[in-house]
């Protein structure tokens, strides 16, 4: 019998093998490295990235050389992927974050981890409904000359994320997978028309100049451009539903930070040369998220700009839908392990999903939208209303909860090979794992120094600590949950992170009983 890392292992006939039994895994094989690669670049939203965080970018910090930073960033996150890399072929726990940390760290550490996690992953996933629902309500006012108010289709499309969220996770990566990759061509043709069609300035690789990167707004530009890049960091959470998760988490990993830094730089170079080096930052200024899509409507015309807006929409849905999936996942492994209600560690019958995760999920969503929607006094298409600031407030929580929780699996990374007297081989990625610590931490710092501008707040305004205390409030809340665990039950605390092979622990145990 297989048990162990191997997370859901089964034995001929008498199927999946888990400590807690076969509802308490999530199932094995259901992705390849295909599947995989798309449910974790899908959580990138390539068109939302080009469409709305390169202009804002470009306008608010006013640096053109957004497309360097991209690959700054690239160099970064390859660093940290090294030991994080390495790190997942010894451990497969949907917890992925948390788990890691709880190996290095220890299990109240993981605690706190996981915690940071459930709220910056849910934070991202419900703030998406906001701008989801304000571009819906715009494309009925355009194409149907119909008002509609944008907490329906975000409802509507909460309702759809959660029904899918029961699905088999292949049927999940197959709608995920349909959408990206149609959003991936119409950015590449946009990329190519840019170049073909370019400003008064040609094709100008001014962008890529040091130069470009001096002024006080760097740190802050990096902290909008990181957000690009968030989801190639969940591949270890999908390695339970995997055949060779030491094979193909690694392998996705690396493919989804290398492949999103080369095509956020090439398409931000892209906008740089439509628009003019010179002109880009007045033209995203007076656009803002409309800069796209004026600069293909007059290079490809209506309809393209058309389909554009639309799988804009889509592409926010599959976003959507890749973090309810890591939520899921997130909730399923701590209710497993204790650190929520033992309900939540369920799967839901021959899908496999985890169930219960999700209802929780999609129930946080409509509560969140249902508040701002209430709310909402402002009229119908009025961009200063609370839809924009749920896309904004939660976007950048969930973004700091998670850079935090990268710079935490660094640390993690070393010491938990240190422990294991594999230091010595492994110092190259100990050295790595140090260096992409590190400049995380900088970037955290910086995010939390200018929250206020993230936001669109005042500097005097109480938002630019309240909502970055929420990570820490999560962070302080699941530290105490530890330590109370560690009290009341040195058991289940000592089991933090080891998900399904903690199997191996009550087998033995019960050998030994009389």
């Amino acid at each position: 019998m297989t048990t162990g890392s191997s997370s859901a292992s089964r034995a001929g006939s008498d199927g999946i093998s888990t400590y807690l039994g076969q509802e308490r895994a999530l199932r094995a094989d259901r992705l390849g490295t295909g599947g995989l690669l798309l449910s974790v670049l899908a959580a990138t939203a390539p068109l939302m990235v080009v469409a709305g965080v390169m202009p804002t970018t470009f306008a608010v910090m006013g640096i053109v050389g957004q497309p360097l930073l991209f690959v700054v960033l690239g160099v970064v996150l390859i660093l940290f992927g090294v030991g994080y890399a390495e790190m997942s072929r010894h451990v497969h726990n949907a917890g992925a974050f948390y788990a890691y940390i709880s190996r290095g760290l220890g299990g109240t550490a993981g605690a706190g981890a996981a915690l940071v996690a459930l709220v910056a992953y849910n934070a991202l996933q419900v703030g998406i409904y906001g701008i989801f629902g304000f571009e819906v309500s715009g494309l009925f006012d355009t194409y149907a000359d119909m008002t509609v108010v944008w907490w329906i289709p975000a409802l509507v499309a909460l309702a759809v994320v959660g029904l899918l969220g029961w699905l088999k996770i292949d049927v999940n990566a197959r709608v995920l997978g349909v959408l990206l990759v149609v959003e991936v061509i119409l950015v590449v043709i946009f990329d190519v028309a840019a170049v073909g069609d370019p400003a008064k300035e040609g094709l100008s690789l001014h962008a890529f100049n040091p130069d470009t990167l001096s002024g006080a707004g760097v740190g802050t530009a990096l902290c909008f451009c990181i957000a690009a890049f968030l989801g190639f960091e969940q591949a270890p959470v999908y390695a339970e539903e995997t055949s060779r998760p030491h094979i193909l988490v690694p392998r996705v990993m690396f493919y989804a930070v290398g492949g999103v830094a080369v095509f956020f730089a090439l398409s931000s170079w892209a906008l740089t040369v439509a628009a003019g080096p010179s002109q880009v930052v007045g033209v995203a200024r007076k656009e803002s998220a409309g800069m796209l899509f004026s600069l293909t409507e007059s290079r490809l015309g209506g309809a393209f700009t058309d389909v554009l807006h639309v799988l804009f929409v889509t592409g926010m849905f599959a976003a959507m839908l890749s973090f309810h999936n890591v939520v899921a996942r997130y909730t399923f492994a701590m209710g497993r392990e204790g650190l929520l209600p033992r309900t939540f560690g369920r799967t839901t019958g021959s899908s496999g999903a985890p169930g219960t995760g999700s209802l929780l999920q999609t129930a946080v969503a409509a509560v969140v939208v249902i508040v701002f929607a209430i709310a909402d006094d402002k009229p119908t298409g009025d961009p200063t209303a609370p839809v924009l600031h749920l896309f904004t407030w939660f976007g950048n929580i969930g973004a700091l909860g998670v850079i935090v929780l990268m710079a935490a699996a660094s640390v993690s990374v070393i010491v938990f090979f240190a422990r294991r007297g594999a230091a010595r081989a492994q110092s190259w990625r100990l050295v790595t794992s140090a260096l992409a610590a590190a400049a995380l931490l900088v970037i955290a710092g910086y995010t939390v120094k200018d929250f206020d501008v993230l936001v669109g707040a005042g500097p005097d305004s109480a938002l630019s600590w309240a909502l970055p205390g929420i990570i820490g409030l999560a962070l302080v809340v699941g530290l105490v949950q530890g330590l109370v665990l560690r009290s009341r039950s040195p058991e289940a605390h000592a089991r933090i992170g080891l998900g399904n092979e903690a199997f191996q622990l009550d087998k033995a145990a019960a050998s030994e009983a009389p």
